[in-house]
């Protein structure tokens, strides 16, 4: 039995009939990791003794009748959550040696369910990236195509499903990295609505913008793991106290009778054909499924890339402040006074495309430009979400593509970044907007790569995308496919 291509599902019930403990299954993971990680690179930490610890802790709780629906299963969490007593580093220099006092909300969850949490997953330094080139603990690598990027900034949480490392992980997604990783790696990706899920002991990157959510390797296991984060949370003063649905009991409800939008901004020249077909070949499949196609206009769409890089870049500046050496994290101090010290500590601790960010950020910020860039990309934000509020009173979702290429070779844009930030033209705007969206596989490039589908959704809309993510899904193979690694 080939306990790494089983889904969630079919491992609690395994675990529930007693063909299978959680140590056996944690064990598996673990080899699995220690096998493939050398070509994926998919972790960071890997927790092999408290993994084992908690896994001996769920078959225990499984025996006694006391179990949850993550309970025994093995987990990942990008290195952006803080997890109590584990080096939490998000991808920089600068959190190498930081070893967190706390849990995040989402991983005390977790850890209430049960989950075993295997270890913590690269990422684009603090979650600033496309393509995950941009951490500290080196690229991760595309598992379809080693010689490609795996997508950010959320490219270890996509590779490491992709790998079959774990069944699921968590992510975070800023302005596409849960949705543009899980495309180019050819898994399930959710990015819930501002709101939905607590970002306390997430380390921040923008704060209006970051949003957690899960990966899987197909959508009932997304929604699976969604149920098991989401909620309200006093210590987020985002958080929004909203009842969460039992994702599961919806999930197979169909498509027929609703009305799914095509933005005509998404659908645009340059677009890879091959992306395109796919696109609309799932089009085509939702029709038959018995769902109206509608057209739609998002008419401020050209500017959200812009609209984006000055709102992240400006709240990044603030929050990126606080790595001064002073409190926590690596110092470098040369003996030349406090700000010598500052300097010295951020020199070396950060990465190219985070000075990067940090400098437009404070740029935008700073005395005499606020007005002219950071306050009137805000009045520009309000009219891309007032955008996706008039196409939600027509339709009830709308159909993307993810991305407007199959995954790219390392090093491919690197060196232009406009290029990369464009990247994630179709993603951006649904953080802007602060609503809800998902990424599926909807087919293969005549290179093999996977090409993702994006389904978005009105605000706390998550259980009717997972309907029709799941419907889609299961009228196609294109799911549950994995590389031979």
């Amino acid at each position: 039995m080939e306990l790494n291509n089983l889904t969630i599902s079919k491992l609690r019930q395994k675990l529930a009939d007693g063909e299978l403990t959680s140590v056996e299954l944690t064990r598996a993971c673990l080899e699995r990791i220690a096998a493939t990680n050398g070509k994926v690179n998919s972790f960071i930490t890997v927790c092999e003794k408290a993994a084992l610890a908690a896994a001996e802790a769920a078959d225990r709780r499984i025996a006694a009748g006391d179990a949850a629906p993550l309970t025994g299963i093995p987990l990942a969490v990008k290195d952006i959550f803080n997890t109590l007593d584990v080096r939490t580093t998000c991808g920089s220099k600068i959190l190498d040696n930081y070893v967190s006092p706390y849990d995040a909300t989402v991983i005390a969850k977790l850890r209430e369910q049960g989950a075993v949490i295997v270890g913590k997953l690269n990422m684009d330094e603090f979650a600033m990236g496309s393509s995950n080139e941009n951490s500290a603990a080196g690229p991760v690598l595309n598992p379809w195509d080693l010689q490609r990027v795996p997508g950010g900034s959320s490219g270890g949480s996509a590779a490491a499903v992709a790998a079959r490392q774990v069944s699921a992980t968590l992510g975070t997604d800023t302005g596409g990295s849960i949705r543009q990783p899980a495309a180019h790696c050819g898994v399930v990706g959710l990015k819930p609505t501002y709101g939905r899920v607590s970002r306390f002991g997430v380390i921040a990157y923008a704060s209006s913008l970051d949003q957690v959510g899960p990966l899987a390797g197909n959508v009932e296991d997304c929604a699976l793991l969604l149920g098991a984060v989401a909620g309200y949370d006093p210590a987020d003063s985002t958080s929004v106290d909203t009842p969460v649905p039992d994702y599961l009991t919806t999930l197979k409800e169909g498509v027929k009778g609703k009305k799914i939008g095509l933005p005509k901004e998404y659908f645009i020249e340059g677009l890879d054909p091959d992306v395109k077909k796919s696109v609309a070949a799932a089009i085509a499949t939702y029709q038959q499924l018995g769902a109206e196609i509608i057209e739609v206009s998002l008419p401020h769409t050209d500017y959200a890339v812009a609209c984006y890089y000055l709102i992240a870049t400006a709240e990044a500046s603030s929050n990126l402040a606080r790595y001064d050496g002073v409190r926590f994290g690596v110092r470098k101090d040369a003996g030349e006074g406090l700000v010598g010290m500052y300097r010295q500590t951020r020199a070396a601790g950060f990465g190219d495309e985070v000075k990067r960010r940090i400098m437009l950020g404070t740029y935008a910020l700073s005395s005499g430009y606020y007005d002219a860039y950071y306050l009137k990309a805000q009045k520009v934000r309000t009219l891309i979400r007032e955008d996706f509020f008039a196409a939600f009173e027509q339709v009830d979702l709308l159909l993307t593509p993810v991305a407007p290429t199959p995954a790219f070779k390392i090093g491919e844009k690197v060196n232009d970044p406009l290029q990369m930030y464009l990247s994630d033209i179709f993603t951006i705007p649904v953080n802007l907007a602060g609503t809800c969206g998902i990424s599926l596989p909807c087919g293969m490039s005549h290179e093999g790569l996977p090409i993702g589908l994006q389904l978005l959704g009105k605000p706390f809309a998550e259980a009717e995308i997972l309907q029709a993510a799941w419907a889609f899904e299961n009228a196609t193979d294109w799911g549950g496919k994995f590389p031979e690694l």
